[in-house]
Formats: structure tokens, sequence, C-alpha cells
């Protein structure tokens, strides 16, 4: 009886199950040609708006896409779990168990607003939303079928990971702020992936009514609004009563909307870089940036108008940058904001230095202590002179370096080369730019070229690490491009010798109170005409270069290096974190050793009769080069020199001979030295008279000159009632060629031969003219001004 009944029924299950299958089968095929008529507008992952970031994630710059929208990627992943908790139980506490729609959740919509007349709730999952948000879908019914259609694409192409990451990019939070990440910077001034549990219930209810809930307009309707989700929270059980308690306590305190703006030029260049990027990570770091940038704009009130200022600080182990400021004032069209003067080409002014004396060392041309001369000199037509126009006379390495002297940087220079120095800093990763066919010359080390703050930077970052340069990075992923500049030992010297020098400006370390191989290794820089001041310092963990300046490139007078940018720059260095850097010990290539001067040689070896002074040098590779040899030594010659005496100690020239002659060595100093000599070292070199009978020699080339026109010793006072100011004319009898005239130490002048110059005198005081041959001959003659409202009577009145 049984079969009889169920045979008749198999039939229609048979019927009916195939005619489900055929029903399945045309729903998917017209659920295929509706998904290839109509493909999902996803948003394109290279398209949209780009944020730059510190670091630490902290925003730096966003660039708006297209439409001024400011969107910052993130993931599911990056933001808090809190969020996530509060947006899922709010908004979709099935979403991971639903296909894009919940039939429950539109039936529930639908029977709500037919009993109150209008929408109360839409029964819209978070994918459907995520529907809206990618393609515009008009509110009726047709647009509701819509919707549905897009959730379930969205559910077939995505996994719910994919999109719901759709969702944090693109919900709309007010204004132009689309996104999670974006809305908790702009709202909060913090990262989504570190919000409390008052913030997430606030940022999770704020897309439902962006408008009329923004918290920065409405904090009493975004707090109602976010209580309304915390209730629904404990509610639910997701979070605590207590939990909720605490966070309801919380006010809503929003910042008013702006976009954030620091290193604004580097990430305006990284976004140059890579325009296809949404998201580029930098090496700065957040909080020195902003600290950096503040001591920036209150130091641009003490600069003359126009004035602009670039800020490079790099970690010396890994060459990241920490702080990049490449204008005083960015955008400001006075200060000419929108050039990055980090990379802008300018005259570095003295700051070539400290590596053309490590190349000196490493050539074994010098000692940190051997014996140049800052005095007039000429070098094939080009007369250097010093920053203020005085010169020293005999001075160490070190001191020529510490004080930025000019013309002994010259004269290093002139036997280094000036094409050898050039390629050696361009391999280091120093690029200098000469005017277009132009060739390397001497006036490069005091200027006359341009070079990038950033390549001065990675150049002296050597000096921190063991003579090892590199480029400055500016993102993680940047290669590291060591590039060998120095030895270490000269590395090592040049930075002891720079941080030993103590410097009386504001901010600087006091001399004596701290460890100098810990202390900033610093060197400044002015440009020709004022137009760049500079300052460069090293510590064991930074390097951190200043520029000061006007971008249109014109003269700021009085504002130079020492002045101008090193005050900043020790600032800056005290704001740094010290700890994290490593010292380098002393390398074993350099070694101690005193040295005497005018030889230059080991002063455990020279006689104690030819060690006029000594010296204590860091020597390098046992280098112990003599001081420099005259460049005319027919005129004068210098160093060891060896003669014959007669018994009263005359010269004995050659052919020449006498009873009971000797051998007399003379430790004799540069020509151009002579001068600035006290009596008992003038005494020692010179030479002694020349026999009677002997024929001149070329040691007698040096015809001795005598100062025309001034005595020892005068008293000058100006004219009565005279507002002209005192002048004197004076000649130099006996010269030969060109005489420098030097009024206390500063270049006034050059004459020919007995030729006379007038001089224009310094005001009251004692004072000392001196006539100066580039062949060896000197005279000098005191003075002094007398005050014209002092009583007495001077000895010469010159009109």
């Amino acid at each position: 009886m049984s079969d009889s009944v169920s045979a008749p029924r198999r039939p229609k299950m048979q019927r009916w199950l195939r005619a489900t299958a055929v029903t399945l089968v045309a729903l998917l095929l017209v659920a295929v040609i509706l998904d290839r008529l109509f493909p999902l507008p996803l948003p394109a992952p290279d398209t949209g708006s780009t944020v730059v970031l510190a670091r630490d994630g902290t925003p730096l710059r966003a660039f708006a896409d297209s439409d001024g929208v400011w969107r910052y990627p993130t993931t599911t992943a990056k933001v808090s779990p809190l969020y996530r908790q509060a947006l899922l139980a709010y908004e979709d506490r099935w979403y991971y168990r639903h296909p894009g729609v919940n039939p429950y959740a539109l039936l529930r919509g639908a029977l709500q607003g037919a009993l109150h007349g209008h929408v109360v709730s839409g029964g819209s999952t978070l994918t459907m939303q995520v529907a809206r948000i990618i393609e515009p879908i008009p509110h009726s019914f047709g647009g509701k079928l819509r919707q549905i259609f897009r959730a379930l694409q969205l559910e077939a192409h995505l996994d719910k990971t994919q999109i719901l990451d759709l969702y944090l990019d693109h919900a709309p939070f007010g204004g132009t702020i689309e996104g999670v990440e974006a809305a908790s910077w702009a709202y909060l001034g913090k990262s989504a992936s570190r919000l409390s549990r008052a913030e997430a219930a606030l940022l999770a209810v704020l897309p439902q009514a962006p408008s009329r809930l923004r918290p920065d307009r409405h904090p009493e309707a975004a707090r109602a609004a976010r209580d309304k989700v915390l209730r629904r929270l404990r509610d639910e059980g997701v979070w605590t009563s207590e939990q909720v308690s605490d966070a309801a306590i919380e006010p809503v305190v929003a910042r008013s909307l702006r976009a954030p703006l620091a290193a604004a030029l580097l990430a305006e260049r990284l976004h140059r870089q890579q325009p296809r990027a949404r998201r580029i990570v930098t090496t700065i770091d957040a909080n020195l940036q902003r600290a950096a940038e503040d001591h920036v704009a209150g130091y641009l009130a003490r600069l003359p108008p126009r004035s602009s200022v670039a800020v490079l600080a790099v970690d010396n182990a890994t060459l990241e940058a920490r702080i990049y400021i490449g204008t005083g004032e960015f955008a400001d069209p006075e200060r000419a904001g929108h050039v990055d003067m980090v990379r802008a080409p300018r005259s570095p002014g003295s700051t070539l230095k400290p590596f053309l004396y490590g190349l000196a060392l490493d050539d074994g041309l010098v000692t940190s202590e051997s014996l140049l001369v800052d005095a007039p000199q000429d070098f094939g037509g080009y007369h250097p002179g010093n920053f203020d126009e005085a010169f020293s006379g005999p001075v160490s390495v070190s001191q020529a370096l510490q004080r930025s002297l000019n013309v002994p940087a010259v004269d290093v220079l002139d036997r280094v080369g000036p094409n050898r120095f050039v390629a050696r800093l361009a391999s280091g990763g120093v690029d200098l730019q000469l005017p277009e066919g132009a060739r390397p010359n001497l006036s490069i080390i005091l200027g006359g070229t341009a070079a990038k703050l950033e390549d001065l930077v990675g150049g002296y970052s050597a000096l921190a690490n063991g003579g090892i340069a590199g480029a400055p990075r500016y993102t993680p992923d940047q290669p590291v491009r060591p590039r060998r500049l120095l030895s270490p030992g000269a590395a090592w010297i040049i930075r002891d010798i720079l941080a030993s020098n103590p410097a009386d400006v504001e901010g600087a370390p006091l001399e004596g109170t701290i460890d100098r191989h810990a202390a900033v290794a610093w060197k400044t820089g002015t440009s020709y005409g004022y137009r760049d001041a500079w300052a460069i310092g090293v510590t064991d963990r930074w390097t951190i270069g200043v520029w000061i300046g006007r971008p249109d490139g014109t003269p700021s007078p009085g504002q130079y290096g020492a002045v101008t940018a090193l005050p900043l720059l020790f600032q800056l260095s005290d704001m740094l974190p010290a700890r994290g850097g490593v010292h380098a010990p002393r390398p074993a290539s350099v070694r101690a050793i005193d040295i005497c001067w005018p030889l230059g040689q080991p002063a455990a070896t020279t006689d104690t009769s030819l060690c006029r002074q000594r010296r204590s040098a860091w020597s390098l590779d046992g280098a112990l080069p003599p001081t420099f040899a005259e460049r005319d030594p027919g005129a004068w010659m210098s160093g060891r020199v060896e003669l014959r005496v007669d018994a009263k100690g005359r010269r004995l020239s050659a052919g020449c001979h006498a009873p009971h002659e000797r051998s007399l060595t003379l430790a004799r100093w540069p020509a151009l030295a002579t001068p600035w000599l006290d009596a008992a070292d003038r005494t020692a070199s010179a030479l002694p008279a020349l026999a009677p009978g002997c024929p001149p020699d070329s040691l007698a080339a040096a015809v001795p000159i005598r100062i025309s026109g001034l005595r020892e010793g005068s008293l000058l006072r100006q004219a009565p009632n005279s507002a002209a100011p005192l002048r004197l004319s004076v000649r130099a009898l006996g010269a030969q060629g060109t005489v420098q005239w030097l009024l206390d130490g500063r270049l006034q002048g050059s004459t020919l031969g007995e030729s006379n110059i007038t001089l224009n005198l310094a005001g009251p005081g004692h004072h000392a003219l001196t006539a100066l041959s580039p062949l060896g001959s000197w005279a000098s003659v005191r003075f002094v001004v007398v005050d014209p409202s002092a009583a007495g009577t001077s000895r010469q009145t010159f009109r």
C-alpha cells in the first residue's frame, strides 16, 4: 500500500527538483549577465588623495584628490579594535553572517516605515552602505533594489575584510573628510588606531548624519548620538556597564578642521616623486619636526624682511632625516615660501674648509698644528682676504679652520689642487655646481661655487661616521649609499678641531664645562655679499644643517653665519635627544706628537735652538710634513738653512772663505710671517750680515725697505674744527715690486715700488702700520692717534 502511495510522489518530487535547479541556473545566469552588464564601480586603488606620514604614522601633509576630498588610507587591521566593536555592534552585528543583505532587517525596516509613515530604519547592512558609498543611488524603491544588487555583487567579488576596508576608507565624516583615519586626525588629532571607547563610539555614529553630528560644530548633538551608541553596546553585552559609564563621562572635544601641514616641502617633494602613491611614510620624527618648526617660527622675527630658513637634521647611524624644514614660512610669497632651500644650490661660503683640511691630512701635507701664514698673498693674480679684512700672520691648521681664515685655506687648496678637491667631494656625495663653462679654481674654497644643504649635511655626517658620508634618507625604503669622503683618522681630527672651538654666541655651550668630544663640532659660512648664512654641526648622534638668507639671492647686510645661523644651530642641538650616539674612539692612525715651529718637525729630534715654538699636534699615519716651502725661494729661503760663518758670525757666500769658519743652522720663518713675530723670534731667524769682501748671494735678495712719512711712536691728532677724516700719505723706500699696506693687520691697499699711498686712519688709540713685500721685505711703524678732545700738543699733525 505504501509503495502504491509513494510511487506517484516521486515524479512530482523529481519535477520540483528539476524546476528548482533550472530556476537556480537561470537566476545564476541572469546574475552573471547582470554582473557583466553592470560591473562594480570599485574605486581604483591608485587614485584619490595622498597622505604623507611621519615615521610613527602621524600625518605630515595631505593632498586632496581632484574633488578636494581628504582621505587617509587605512585597513581593518590598523584601526582600533574598540572602533571595530562599536561600528559592527551599532551598524551591523550580523555582518560576518549575512550575504550582503539581511532579510530580517529589511522586513523590519519596511514594517516600521508602514507603521510610522516615514523611514525609521532602512535595514541597510554595512555592505549595502558601501554600495551606496561607491555609487550614488537614489533613496527610492528602485534605488533600494539597485543597492541590494550592488551589495550582493560586493559579497560575490570581495571578502568581508575587503568590504570593511572600503567602508573605513570612504565613509563620509563631514565636510571634505572621508574615512575613519582622516576623521580621527581631523577631529581628534590622533590615529584611529589609538581611540578610546568614547571616541570609537563617536566615529562609529558620525557617518549616519555627518553634517548634523559634526563634533566641531554640533558637540551636543554629537554627544547624544555617541551616548546612544554606548548604551547599545552595553545592552548587547559588548562592553560592560562600568566601561560604558567611564566612556560617557568623557567630553566631546573636537578641533577645528584643518589639514596637517608639517615638513610641507618634503611632503610635496615625495608626492611629486610618487604621484600614484596614496600613503607615503617618511623618516621624519613628528615631535621633533613640530618643535623645530616652532623654533624657526620664533627665530624668523629677529631676521630681516623676506628672510627664509632651512633646517635639516639626520641621524648619523642611519642617515635618516628626522627634521626637514625647507622654508621659514610655507607659502608666504614675501619669503618665497614655496622654494625648498634644503635642495636649492647656494654659495657654501666657508663650509667646505673642513673637507679641504681633511684631504690635506690624508695627503700627508699637514698635521693639525702645521704652520700656515695668514697674510696678503698673490695666487696668480687672485688676492683673497679675510671676512673681517684683518690678517693674523703665523697660524696653525687648527686655528685657520676654527677662525675660518681665507688665505691659509686658499694656500692649502693651491697645493692640493682645485680639480682634485672638487672630484674628491663629488665622490663623497657633495656635488659642487660651477658656473657654466667654468673650471674649478681657488675661489671655490671661499664660496665661489654652489652646493645644497642636503649635500653638505650628508658630507658632514662623515665626521661622525669614520669618514663615510652618505645622502640623507627621507623614506625608510630609500637605500643607504655610503661613500668614502675622508679616512677615519682625518675625519676624527677635523671633528676634534671643530668640537674644541668655543663659540661666543647665544645658546653656545660654555667652554670647559663639557667633554669636547661630546660637544657640537660646528662650522659656519657666509657667502659673498651676505647672501647666505650657514651653520653645520655634528654630534655623536646628529648632523644638523642650518641655512638662512633670502631665496631670491638678494643680500642681507650684517647677517652672516656666526651671528645669524649659529645660534639657531645650538638651539636645535639642545632640543635634540642626545642619547643613542656612539662616540668613536681615536683611531690607531692618529697619534699625538709635539712639533716645532717654524720647521714643523718633531720636537724630540729638533735642536732646542731651532724650536722657537712648541705645539701639540695630531699626526695622521705617522706623517710629520715640514712647513710649506716658499713659493719664490729665490727671494727668501724659509725652513732649515745651513750657512757658513766666520769667527765673528758673519755670513760667507759661495767661494768666500775665512779663518776659523764654522757651520750655522737657522730655522727661518716664512717671509710673510715675519711682521707678526716678536723680537726674539725675528732675531733668531735673521740672516747674519755678509762678511766683508764676499760677493752677494741669493739670500740677500730681500732688500730692506723703510716707511717714509711716519716715524715710530708718532702722536697724531686731527686738525682742529675739521670734520674730515685724519689722512696720512706714506711710501715704502727701497721697495721693489708690489707692496701690501696693512693697518692693524687689515689690508688697506697696495702700491708698486716706492709709490705713495694715502690712508684714512682709524679712531683714537694705538695702531701699527706695516708695509709687506712678497719678496720677504717688510717694515712696521707704531703710532698713536690722539682723541681730538684730549689736552696737550702732538708731535706731528697731518691734514
